[in-house]
């Protein structure tokens, strides 16, 4: 059965989701949310969702929200992605949770606020004030990267999968790659693995799409 992905191409969260599925080999297809055009608010998405985001995972009878436990799933189905020993396990999983906590939901939050509002609504105290946090996480990430291609272990995991997922998006948001050496080179791993897919590529939704 096909494993259906409610998503957009906007989405870094919904991003986490797909491309650990399309890495792993699953049957998986994405199911278009209008966000922008308010489809999540609507009763019909909040009976899929009572959070009202997305992504959504259904596979027959599951369906699952929040982007972690849907990493936690495809792991689950076919044994990678989730650390190769219990301790890489749970080291996987701190930086699926400090990921989630300091980085994507602030990158995710100046993004929107720099890119997807109107321009007079935009805060420029608030956006300065989160590309300081920002950086301070950029800078964690890039110093636990020297002399490593991965997060957690010698290859590819949930971990790298949560933390770039917002980090390939053109979209200014005060992310220079150029500026972190470390996090430029394991991007490029990332690119470079089999199957990888850039957000835009992977599911469907993009700014381009209501210019």
């Amino acid at each position: 059965m096909t494993i259906k992905l409610y998503c957009m191409g906007e989405s870094g969260n919904a991003y986490k989701a797909a491309l650990p599925m399309e890495l792993a080999g699953l049957d998986w297809e994405p199911v278009f949310v209008d966000f922008f055009g308010g489809e999540t608010r609507t009763e019909e998405f909040r009976k899929l969702n009572v959070m009202g985001e997305v992504p959504v995972l259904v596979d027959g009878d599951v369906t699952l929200t929040q982007s972690g436990v849907m990493q936690m799933y495809v792991t689950e189905k076919t044994g990678k992605f989730g650390g190769k020993t219990p301790e890489e396990s749970r080291e996987v999983m701190r930086w699926v949770f400090w990921d989630n906590h300091k980085l994507s939901s602030q990158a995710g939050m100046t993004r929107f606020l720099m890119n997807f509002l109107p321009e007079e609504k935009r805060p420029a105290e608030v956006i300065s004030f989160m590309q300081g946090r920002l950086k301070a996480a950029y800078a964690s990430l890039d110093a636990h990267l020297g002399g490593r291609d991965w997060i957690v272990g010698d290859a590819i995991t949930n971990a790298d999968m949560s933390c770039c997922s917002y980090l390939f998006y053109p979209e200014p948001f005060g992310f220079d790659r150029a500026a972190w050496p470390h996090i430029d080179r394991w991007l490029s791993n990332i690119e470079n693995t089999p199957g990888w897919k850039h957000p835009y590529d992977l599911m469907p939704g993009n700014p381009s799409d209501r210019a």
